[in-house]
C-alpha cells in the first residue's frame, strides 16, 4: 500500500476528473478508478444521442487513463438509485410548484454515499472528485471553499455534503484555474480531452428540455393541467397557460401569450393551477425561508451572521443576515433579490468559505404584503 493511501477517484471519462486522478498518481497516493452509471438516455425517449459522464465513449474514457497508468477501474450502476431518488424527486418537485437541482441532490444523497460504500469496500482510505472546491479542517470540521477558478466554482452544489464524507474527501483540481488543468491535460497526453467543449446541462435532460422529460415521464400531464390561468399581481385573469409545471420563476420567454410589455412568471400556484405574472420589479424579494439545511463551517448558527448568500448557482451573491429558527434559516437581504424559486438551493458563504445552505422555502418582502383585489396573490 502507498504511503500516501489508498484513493478511490470518480471518473466521469472528462477533463477534470481525468487531471485528478493522474494528479494523485504522481503524488503517490494508490489510484482505484470507478465510473458510475446514473441515468440511460435513451430511457427517457429523448432524441439526442447520449452524451456526458453516462455515455459509452466517456466510460470508455475513464478506462483507458486507469489502463495507461496501471491502475484498478470499476464501473458501478447506480441508475435504480439514481432514478428512484434524484428523478422521483425532479418530477415531483415541478408538479409542487418548485424549482428542483438535481445537482444537489445528486451529491449529496447519491454520488458521495456510492463513493463511500464502495470505498470501504475496497478498502480506500479516501475519495476524490474533480469538482473545483477546496477543503480544509477548522476547529474539528471540514470546511468548503470556492475553488481559486471563481468561474468554475461548484461549492454551491456541494452544501449538502456531510462532515463524515467530507473528512474522507479529495479535491486535487480546486487550487487551480481551468485553463491551467486544460493545459496540465495536454501535456499528459490527453488533447482530445483539452479540448472537449463542456456540457452544462442536467446529465439526464440532454436535451435542455426539461418541460419534454417531464411530459415523458408524466404522460397526459400537459392535458391534464393546461388552460388554467395566467393572472397579474392582483389576480386580472390574462389568459391560459399550458399547466403550471412547465414554467419557472423569473422565466419571461415562451410564455405564449403576447402582452404588450415584458411580464414574467412571478409565483406559481399548484393548488389552483395558476401562474402569476407580473413585471421585472415583481421578482424582487428581500427575505425568505430556507429549510433542509445542512450546516458545514459551524455546528449550529451562533445566533444572527452576516453572510454572502446565493439563491442559485449563477449568482454572484447578497449580503445578507441568516438566522436559525428552529427547522428553517430566516435569510434578511440588504438589497431585494430576483427571482427566487422555491426549491433551488440556497448557499450562505463568510467569505469564501461554504457556512452551509439549504433549499428555499418560501421568498417574502419584510414590508407589509400588496393587497389583491381578487384571489390571494402574494407578491
Amino acid at each position: 500500500m502507498s504511503k500516501k493511501g489508498r484513493v478511490l477517484v470518480a471518473m466521469s471519462g472528462g477533463i477534470d476528473s481525468t487531471v485528478s486522478a493522474v494528479m494523485l498518481h504522481e503524488q503517490g497516493y494508490e489510484v482505484v478508478g470507478i465510473t458510475m452509471k446514473t441515468w440511460d438516455y435513451a430511457s427517457s425517449g429523448g432524441s439526442k444521442k447520449e452524451t456526458g459522464c453516462c455515455s459509452l465513449d466517456s466510460i470508455n474514457d475513464a478506462r483507458q487513463v486507469a489502463v495507461d497508468l496501471g491502475f484498478h477501474h470499476f464501473i458501478i450502476d447506480i441508475r435504480e438509485e439514481f432514478g428512484d431518488f434524484v428523478i422521483k424527486n425532479f418530477v415531483e418537485e415541478y408538479l409542487a410548484g418548485r424549482t428542483p437541482n438535481p445537482c444537489v441532490l445528486c451529491n449529496t444523497h447519491i454520488k458521495w454515499e456510492a463513493l463511500l460504500r464502495r470505498a470501504d469496500m475496497l478498502d480506500c482510505e479516501y475519495i476524490a472528485t474533480g469538482h473545483y472546491a477546496q477543503l480544509r479542517c477548522e476547529n474539528d470540521r471540514m470546511v468548503i471553499s470556492k475553488g481559486l477558478d471563481e468561474n468554475k466554482d461548484q461549492s454551491y452544489v456541494l452544501w449538502g455534503v456531510s462532515q463524515q464524507c467530507l473528512r474522507r474527501t479529495i479535491f486535487p483540481v480546486g487550487s487551480y484555474r481551468k485553463s491551467v488543468i486544460r493545459q496540465m491535460a495536454r501535456e499528459m497526453g490527453y488533447v482530445a480531452l483539452a479540448n472537449k467543449p463542456e456540457s452544462y446541462e442536467i446529465c439526464f435532460v440532454p436535451d435542455n428540455d426539461y418541460r419534454g422529460f417531464l411530459k415523458r415521464q408524466s404522460p397526459g400531464l400537459e392535458e391534464q393541467l393546461s388552460g388554467g390561468n395566467f393572472v397579474d399581481v392582483h389576480g386580472n385573469v390574462l389568459g391560459k397557460h399550458r399547466g403550471y409545471p412547465f414554467y419557472t420563476i423569473g422565466q419571461r420567454k415562451g410564455l405564449g401569450v403576447a402582452f404588450g410589455k415584458p411580464m414574467y412568471v412571478v409565483q406559481i400556484i399548484p393548488e389552483t393551477n395558476t401562474v402569476v405574472l407580473g413585471e421585472e420589479r415583481d421578482l424582487e424579494r428581500n427575505g425568505m425561508w430556507v429549510g433542509n439545511f445542512n450546516l458545514q463551517k459551524y455546528e449550529t448558527l451562533p445566533g444572527r451572521v452576516n453572510a454572502i448568500t446565493k439563491v442559485r448557482y449563477k449568482h454572484e451573491g447578497e449580503s445578507s443576515v441568516i438566522e436559525q429558527q428552529g427547522d428553517k434559516i430566516r435569510v434578511e437581504f440588504m438589497a431585494p433579490v430576483s427571482a427566487i424559486a422555491p426549491g433551488q438551493s440556497a448557499v450562505f458563504y463568510e467569505n469564501n468559505d461554504v457556512i452551509g445552505g439549504g433549499i428555499i422555502f418560501s421568498s417574502f418582502n419584510i414590508h407589509a404584503p400588496v393587497k389583491t383585489n381578487q384571489q390571494a396573490v402574494h407578491v
